[in-house]
């Protein structure tokens, strides 16, 4: 941050009502006592975000300055913002915390491993965000505190909104990141997602250069000390798979992977609730408590029991839990190399295997692909499920080209010698509306074997579509729906499934990556 924006910064969180550092109890009382929000009946801190119940990635930019203009992708995910309009704002942003009556910082790290941890710091106009930021970053011990400087500032301010015709924004939510000054301003959204996919973009442009892929995937470590990554985007299970009692959680989102093995960058987890169970996520369930941040949950109004099949307000409701609430957790959030790699896709075309082996170039097309569906009624217009294409199950959080991410991902697979699977949490028997949900007990059972190396030797045969190998037996998985084709009652409507979603597939990758070596484009699925 430059000297002049540091120190006007500085002189506005010295107001004798600045809340520093404070712990979960008095952050929930200050939220109670302030009206943001309520509590559950497990005494989780329950709370609203209004108009934008997820990420507004239409309102989010980064600023184009001499540090940036030559090395982000610039592009219709880092859409450029001026120097001029970004000064304009961020003065407008320090002048609405100067009337505040009171300020929240939280004071933590990013970077779960010392060599790569970030100072961070969160600069809040609610108590409730200011919770959610001490739960998902890293806490700090009371003796760092004292020599605790802050390499990036995320200052979030809900109530302040744009004037797109005076400010440059597109709409009254503004998300701007500034690498020059180290600095995320967020205003016209109260959605707590913001602060952490923001922070998250910071460490996927710094993290490279130093030599460590960055991922949007979950971890965690078995019995027998044998790490998995899980990647995949929003409802294709990351959470929900990595939370098994069996194994030991490393993270539920964001790691690092360096060359002495994985790191988480977080401190806690961000789970979704819908429909959430006990039977089904459990440790995300009793996760659930005082000290937890409720977003957009529905809770009954006279004993404030939340229920979780409610989606009135959102389907995106959402829980923040620090890790300490995760029973054998990995402690500190550091692991070895994985020697498993897992892709998630919910395939709602039905015509996905419900898992199959990558190797070689396909790895690369799987990752720069990102593949997985939007579902018909989840978005306005989207009648039929479509195919959906996110480089590397995390594109919108990534500054630099998806080239240099799938290249990292590749030399550390074949240097450690993991296997890569591409798990399909989605439909069989048919499409979304005519099949069925592969059963989450099936995939459980699908991923131990993954990661177990009970796969390792299995016959496989190769699917004559998509091209990888498909195990023809998994412990504790009925044979016949392993292979999709057989679950469809008719085999033609499969084929004809099957042969659309393969040209999404090559549609979307002659559109982004033709220039990409012919070894890498000719990996994905064939068409007669």
């Amino acid at each position: 941050m430059t000297e002049n924006m540091s120190s006007k910064l500085q002189t506005v969180l010295s107001k004798s009502t600045t809340q520093f550092n404070l712990g979960a109890a008095q952050l929930v009382q200050a939220a109670v006592r302030r009206g943001e929000g309520r509590l559950a009946s497990t005494g989780a801190l329950s709370t609203t975000t209004g108009k934008y119940t997820g990420r507004s990635p239409h309102d989010k930019f980064v600023v184009e300055d001499e540090v940036t203009r030559d090395t982000v992708a610039w592009g219709p995910v880092n859409v450029p913002f001026s120097e001029e309009k970004f000064y304009k704002i961020y003065q407008m942003v320090l002048d609405y915390l100067e009337q505040q009556e009171e300020l929240f910082v939280f004071d933590g790290y990013v970077g779960a491993d010392p060599e790569h941890r970030m100072p961070l710091r969160v600069v809040n106009q609610y108590a409730w965000q200011n919770l959610f930021a001490r739960q998902l970053f890293i806490r700090p011990l009371r003796e760092d505190l004292e020599s605790h400087q802050p390499q990036f500032t995320v200052i979030a301010v809900p109530g302040l909104q744009a004037v797109p015709e005076r400010d440059g924004t597109n709409s009254e939510a503004f998300v701007i990141v500034s690498f020059k000054e180290r600095v995320v301003l967020i205003g016209g959204t109260a959605y707590a997602g913001e602060m952490k996919k923001s922070i998250f973009t910071v460490m996927n442009y710094l993290l490279p250069s130093k030599g460590v892929l960055s991922m949007h995937c979950s971890a965690n470590v078995g019995q027998d000390g044998r790490t998995a990554l899980f990647f995949g985007l929003s409802g294709t299970g990351k959470t929900t798979l990595s939370a098994d009692p069996q194994r030991k959680l490393v993270g539920d989102d964001e790691h690092g992977w360096s060359e002495t093995g994985i790191f988480n960058l977080e401190g806690g987890c961000y789970a979704k609730c819908i429909n959430l169970s006990r039977e089904h996520e459990p440790q995300i369930w009793d996760a659930i408590r005082f000290g937890s941040v409720l977003e957009n949950v529905v809770l009954d109004p006279h004993d404030h029991v939340a229920d979780y099949s409610d989606g009135s307000l959102t389907e995106n409701t959402r829980c923040a839990y620090p890790l300490d609430y995760i029973p054998g957790r990995v402690d500190p959030s550091i692991a070895g190399h994985p020697t498993a790699v897992v892709f998630l896709t919910a395939d709602a075309f039905g015509v996905l295997p419900p898992i199959s082996i990558l190797e070689d170039e396909q790895i690369m097309y799987h990752f720069i692909s990102g593949y997985t569906s939007k579902l018909a009624g989840t978005e306005r217009g989207i009648k039929q499920p479509e195919a959906t294409f996110s480089a590397c199950f995390g594109e919108p959080f990534l500054p630099l080209s998806p080239l240099t991410y799938a290249e990292m991902l590749k030399d550390r697979v074949n240097k450690h010698g993991a296997k890569v699977y591409l798990i399909n949490t989605g439909w069989s028997g048919g499409p979304y509306g005519v099949g069925e949900r592969i059963s989450l007990k099936y995939t459980r059972q699908m991923v131990t074997a993954a990661l177990s190396g009970d796969l390792d030797n299995v016959e496989t045969r190769l699917d004559p579509v998509f091209g990888f190998k498909v195990p023809t037996g998994c412990p504790g998985v009925p044979s016949e729906i392993l292979d999709p084709k057989t679950t469809w009652a008719d085999p033609a409507a499969y084929d004809e499934k099957a042969r659309e979603l393969a040209k999404a597939f090559q549609d979307n990758f002659k559109a982004k990556y033709a220039d990409l070596a012919p070894e890498v484009r000719q990996a994905g699925p064939k068409l007669d």
